[in-house]
């Protein structure tokens, strides 16, 4: 009895002894539910740890060389105002021998040039001459100079550069200069058999037979109605003789109003100064 007894008594012993060594491995792990920070600051030290151990220094942000410099310009209703159209400046010699120009108050007539050649050397050699020479052909020069620019799959505006309207075609036929590009400011490019080029308006045309109005010039340098113009004669075929190719931004498109034409409206037969349009003429 006396030896299950001390057996007993070493068995509640050692039970206790380890309970004690359990309680204590316990205490020695802290625990998470216990920590006095938050959970939220715990992970946000943590991430901002990780994110200045990183860091360093700045580095330079590098730009491409074809960057711009600048944001492009943007108007109130987010249109782009840089210019994205490539188009020319031209002379346009019709093949009745006349250039095509436009005076600065809007009237479009040809005009004939036997030194057309704008060199450098015939610019100093009329200046020597006399001045008023070297004046006139200057004027002449930027007169019948044209900015033709594409609006469309072969379409094109036809602005003067001196006066800066554009050239329409209304639904009689007559030709008039346009401070506002309209839908009568458009006109079609097209290459003829003999490689001179046409222009027809985009609009209007024959009802019966659906021929198209083309833009053309007497004999006597004056503008035809388009309705009398055909593409097989001399009077529409033109040719183009390019200066320099620039950018231009797209026109912005109006509505056809009266008061959106220039003084020279070709309301009536009579235009261009006064002068009648021979309709016959071909």
């Amino acid at each position: 009895m006396a030896a299950i007894a001390s057996s007993l008594i070493r068995q509640k012993r050692q039970a206790r002894e380890s309970n004690s060594d359990r309680v204590s491995a316990s205490k020695r792990r802290a625990s998470p539910s216990k920590d006095p920070r938050s959970l939220c600051e715990r992970h946000f030290l943590g991430v901002f740890g990780k994110v200045r151990c990183c860091s360093g220094k700045k580095r330079p942000v590098r730009r491409r060389p074809d960057a711009p410099s600048k944001p492009p310009q943007v108007s109130r209703k987010g249109i782009r105002l840089e210019p994205q159209l490539k188009g020319i400046v031209t002379r346009l010699f019709s093949q009745q021998g006349f250039y095509l120009q436009m005076q600065p108050d809007g009237t479009i007539d040809g005009s004939k040039d036997e030194n057309s050649d704008y060199s450098e050397y015939n610019l100093s050699w009329g200046l020597h001459l006399a001045p008023n020479y070297l004046m006139s052909h200057l004027l002449f020069a930027f007169l019948a100079l044209f900015n033709l620019i594409p609006v469309g799959l072969r379409v094109v505006a036809i602005q003067g550069v001196k006066a800066g309207f554009y050239i329409g075609m209304n639904g009689e036929g007559f030709l008039y200069s346009s401070e506002m590009f309209t839908p009568e400011c458009k006109f079609k490019e097209s290459v003829f058999e003999n490689y001179y080029v046409i222009y027809s308006s985009t609009m209007y045309r024959q009802q019966e037979s659906g021929r198209a109005w083309f833009l053309g010039l007497t004999k006597d340098g004056q503008v035809m109605k388009g309705n009398r113009v055909k593409k097989t004669k001399p009077s529409s075929h033109f040719l183009p003789r390019p200066i320099e190719v620039c950018m231009y931004r797209e026109p912005s498109m109006h509505e056809i109003e009266e008061k959106h034409r220039s003084r020279k409206s070709s309301g009536t037969p009579a235009m261009n100064g006064g002068k009648a349009v021979n309709q016959n003429s071909t």
